[in-house]
This record gives structure tokens, sequence and C-alpha cells, in this order.
């Protein structure tokens, strides 16, 4: 690295004496430096006269290259230096659609007055998409539903009831006190296959008579008020997606509710985790606010 600070001097002012104290060497240093790199590649880089420096054909094509180099170097001196300093620099967060529409807002507010040094990606995929990201280290980490896998480090934010939604003239509209073993006896319209929300209500009902799913909730509130059926939303969800429709109302599950519970998701070598664990704090604290119960 030396050798090649030293030549991109001399090229860049064509003169030891002044190359020497732009870099801070002696300009027997670097003279040294300039020689040794020209040994270890085999060729003559510098014509020296008496009166100039002269940089060859092939030293100015080293040059250039040598220059990318420094420039490289230099950049990755900057991107250790930053890992140093928490919350800086690209992360990049992966997000299930059940959870990203309904908590996105409170998430990009949270990192701008927060970590306004941090620049944040988001990613929308399912589950075993997100996942994949994640292993092959695509993905930094994850807000989805928990347990995640094996081998990954989850840690919990919080906890959401499922809410059942149903047309305003169902026999179950508007109570607050159902069984959920009432779930087993229902019709239940469910989102396509891949995403959790799907798999974790096929636990709790049956799936519609006729097959019909959905690609996203706000489709499956659509069918709702179509008179298709009826269908299960987490509680983050509700107020947006039943705003998006006349026709609907809302069903309570007596206690203990069906629900499920969401959190962060990394990889556990990760040289983040310091970080993920600040995150998931502050996150706590910001989803507050919300229908959900805090687990810390």
């Amino acid at each position: 690295m030396s050798q090649l600070r030293a030549f991109t001097a001399v090229a860049e002012h064509l003169h030891f004496r002044d190359a020497a104290a732009a870099i801070g060497m002696s300009q027997p240093a670097l003279s040294g430096a300039v020689a040794a790199l020209e040994e270890t590649l085999g060729v003559q880089l510098v014509e020296r006269t008496t009166r100039k420096v002269i940089i060859t054909p092939l030293g100015e094509r080293v040059a250039a290259h040598a220059r990318g180099v420094l420039a490289g170097l230099h950049a990755l001196g900057e991107e250790v230096e930053a890992s140093r300093r928490p919350f800086t620099g690209p992360m990049h967060l992966g997000v299930i659609p059940t959870v990203a529409p309904y908590l996105l807002p409170t998430v990009l507010q949270l990192a701008r007055d927060s970590y306004p040094d941090l620049e944040l990606h988001i990613h929308e995929e399912r589950t075993p998409r997100l996942l994949d990201g994640l292993a092959a280290g695509r993905l930094d980490v994850l807000l989805l539903a928990l347990p995640s896998v094996p081998g990954m480090r989850d840690i919990p934010l919080y906890d959401e009831d499922f809410v059942l939604i149903t047309p305003p003239g169902h026999e179950l509209a508007g109570r607050t006190d159902v069984p959920r073993d009432l779930l087993l006896d229902l019709d239940v319209l469910l989102l396509e296959e891949g995403h959790c929300l799907r798999d974790q209500a096929l636990d709790l009902c049956r799936e519609a008579a006729g097959g019909t799913r959905a690609a996203g909730l706000p489709t499956l509130v659509q069918l709702v008020a179509g008179g298709l059926g009826v269908t299960l939303l987490p509680a983050t969800a509700v107020e947006v997606e039943t705003g998006r429709a006349d026709r609907l109302a809302t069903t309570r599950f007596a206690a203990p509710a069906p629900g499920r519970r969401i959190g962060l998701t990394h990889r556990p070598g990760s040289a983040r985790t310091p970080e993920y664990q600040r995150l998931a704090g502050t996150l706590r604290e910001a989803l507050a606010p919300l229908p959900v119960r805090i687990v810390c």
C-alpha cells in the first residue's frame, strides 16, 4: 500500500520532492518505495532524468489502477469505521406483508428521529423468501411472526390478537365474547400460500368452501364486504383495513384470544446484534400505543 501511495503521488506531481512532501514521506523513502514497486512488478514505471520525471505509458495505466485500489481501501476503512458506530450506514430490513402497511409508518418515523445516520432499506416479501434472504446475507434483520426457524435469533416485540371480520348481518357480528373454539366450525377466507398468517389461521379454523384465496389483507376485507365469507385480521390491521370498506363488522374473542407474536429475527453471528437489541427496545416503546401487548 505504501508503494502504491508513493507511486501515485509521483505520477500526480511528476516531482519526487513535491510528491514526498504531499504524502509526508522523506524523498529517499519515496524513491525507494517506487523502485521496490517496479522491482515487484518487473517493469519500468518511471523515467528519471536530471530535470524531470516521466511516467511511462505502462506507468500511466498502473497509476490509474493504483488510484482505484487506494480508493477502494479508503472506502473499506470508512465502512469498517462506520460499523464501530451503531446505527450508521445501510441496514436492510425485511418485513412480511401482513405487518408492513401497519407498522412501517411507526418504524420509519422512529428511524428518522432516533437514527438519522442509518440508511434503512425496506424489503416487503413473504416469510420464506425473507428467511432465504437473511440466510444468504441479502437482508440484515427481519420483522415477522415468531418463531422464525432454528438457527436464527428471535427478539420478541409484541403479541396481538386476531379479530374476526364479518358482514354486518352475520350471527357473530359485533360480539366481544366469542370462544376461540367456535372458529373450528367456521369457513374462513384465507390468504394465498406463503403467508405465515394463512398457516396460523389454518391452525384455528377450516378454509372457506370453494377455496377462495387472496394475495393480501385488503382483498380479503373486500371479499368479506362483498358477502363471500368471514376472515381473520391481526389487531394492528383492523382500523386501516375496515376503514376501506363499508358493510363490515368486527368480532372479538373471549380470553385467551387467538393471536400471533411479532418480533425481529437476525443471524446469531451478526456483528450488529447489539444494534438489533437496542432497536427492539426503542420499537417496543414506539409500538406501545398500538392495540398490542408489548413483550420484553
